[in-house]
């Protein structure tokens, strides 16, 4: 099992199957990295920090950030399913990181909205929240993913994984 330390940062609008695709690249990968998911809604729930304002999701971001180059120094390929909608907060990891890969799961906002299972989208639209990337705050897409997910579960995560072999982050498979 060769790895060198890597964030891979899923980033997507709210909704948009970035928790479904980390957890499906790391089934995938659990033989071959040791691989640590940190989900954005767990880590909250970790730090009882629920609150969306400008100043406290710059503060959660850092906090996640720093966490997951803590882990990718250690040698763990780290997966990160988290909406960070600011460039700014992937930028910076990407700078801190001993590498960095950037999924883009790109999903319609429509899509988004309609398998929203906990109910954000109809909040924000209702005008009880106005915290929401995409519809009450920006969300600034990256200029140039490292993939481009838009879909197929088993080819997006392939895709992935083509990405961390290619950038050495782990060994090709064997066999």
């Amino acid at each position: 099992m060769t790895t060198r330390g890597v964030v891979v940062w899923f980033t997507g609008l709210p909704a948009s199957g970035k928790t479904t695709l980390a957890k499906h690249v790391r089934d995938r990968l659990a033989s071959r990295a040791s691989c640590v998911l940190l989900d954005s809604d767990e880590v909250r729930d970790l730090l009882e920090d629920h609150t969306y304002d400008a100043d406290r999701r710059d503060h959660f971001y850092k906090v996640l950030g720093n966490l997951a180059v803590l882990l990718a120094r250690q040698g763990h390929v780290v997966l990160v399913a988290a909406t960070a909608p600011r460039r700014a907060y992937r930028e910076r990891v990407r700078a801190e990181a001993p590498a960095f890969v950037e999924i883009y799961v790109r999903t319609p906002l429509e899509a988004c909205e309609a398998r929203d299972l906990k109910g954000l989208y109809a909040r924000a639209r209702a005008g009880a929240s106005s915290s929401l990337p995409g519809v009450g705050v920006p969300y600034e897409p990256p200029f140039s993913p490292d993939v481009t997910a838009e879909g197929g579960l088993d080819r997006d995560a392939a895709a992935v994984i083509d990405r961390l072999v290619s950038c050495r982050a782990i060994a090709p498979a064997s066999g």
